[in-house]
């Protein structure tokens, strides 16, 4: 009861010394989801978060390094934007990494169906993280952005690894050159 007492006094104080000027800014909706998101989210261990300006929750990268698959050893760094209406839209994820795969295009595009059209408000921050790291270790060829890779993928698996493999040792793969993604 105490606490409420002082929480209201607080608020009272700083709305009377809001009116002298300098008013502080509210935080919006999307603020405070991604905010409770962000302090809720129990990272894998392959995964790690930056704060490029700890006062924006809304612009983050996600780095993803996978310890088995196709992609163990590489180092993966996604973009997120989270607009002002969040969560009713999905944050926007960007792969700045250039990598051979049938789910994210050359431009770093990601083809993940929560990011799209299975989005809903209760979705969180942690289930795309989780789905980003699926794509890593069960790239879907049925659904691709990349769709040589995902040919590749589907006809001969064994190319598909050497190719992956060469393309994050940095290397080119067909016309395309890929930049060193290794640990």
């Amino acid at each position: 009861m105490i606490k409420l007492f002082s929480l209201k006094q607080q608020k009272k104080d700083g709305d009377q010394s809001g009116r002298g000027g300098g008013q502080q800014k509210k935080a919006s909706a999307a603020q405070l989801r991604i905010q409770k998101d962000i302090n809720e989210l129990t990272l894998p261990k392959t995964c790690s978060m930056d704060f490029p300006d700890q006062d924006d929750l809304l612009n983050f990268k996600l780095i993803i390094c996978p310890d088995e698959g196709f992609y163990k050893g590489g180092r993966f760094v996604f973009n997120f934007r989270v607009g002002p209406n969040y969560p009713h839209e999905a944050p926007k994820v960007k792969c700045e990494t250039q990598v051979y795969h049938p789910n994210i295009d050359l431009e770093g595009n990601v083809c993940l169906n929560i990011l799209r059209e299975d989005w809903n408000p209760v979705l969180t921050i942690s289930s795309i993280v989780y789905g980003l790291q699926y794509l890593f270790l069960e790239p879907n060829p049925e659904d691709p952005l990349n769709k040589e890779a995902a040919d590749v993928l589907q006809t001969n698996r064994r190319l598909f690894e050497h190719n992956v493999s060469k393309a994050m040792r940095g290397n080119f793969v067909g016309e395309t050159y890929f930049e060193c993604c290794l640990k």
